[in-house]
């Protein structure tokens, strides 16, 4: 049985992601779990996402989902605007929820740039870099 569908088309925030997320060399957007997924080809950032906190399961359908680099991780989680996402979260991902505060699409094109080069491959991640020359 599929996922059902947990996102609007027209939403504002995805549209942002999407532009931000297709402009990575090799990536594609797929429809996961019932979300919005970016790879190229390994996932590297998703549009919305849940987390469970004392017992009891939180929707955070505006929130971009990226894989954050270990180092950076303890700073992150530090920040109210971030939730470790369920199933994702034990394997390095934070969420970061668009409605805490005004998204900062800038920094959110630093994250998932960072996640992008925890899960491309290392061609994509040359061709990224000659492309920012």
């Amino acid at each position: 049985m599929p996922h059902p569908i947990m996102f609007d088309d027209d939403d504002p925030g995805l549209a942002e992601l999407r532009r931000i997320a297709l402009d990575f060399p090799g990536a594609a957007e797929k429809v996961s779990f019932g979300r919005p997924v970016f790879h190229a080809p390994k996932m590297f950032a998703m549009y919305g996402g849940t987390c469970k906190t004392t017992g009891e399961t939180v929707a955070f359908p505006h929130s971009v989902l990226v894989k954050v680099d270990e180092a950076e991780r303890p700073a992150l989680e530090q920040d109210g605007r971030f939730f470790s996402p369920m199933y994702f979260g034990p394997f390095g991902w934070l969420g970061l929820d668009l409605t805490a505060a005004e998204a900062d699409w800038e920094e959110i094109t630093e994250l998932v740039d960072a996640s992008f080069r925890l899960a491309a491959a290392k061609k994509l991640i040359r061709e990224l870099d000659a492309r920012r020359r």
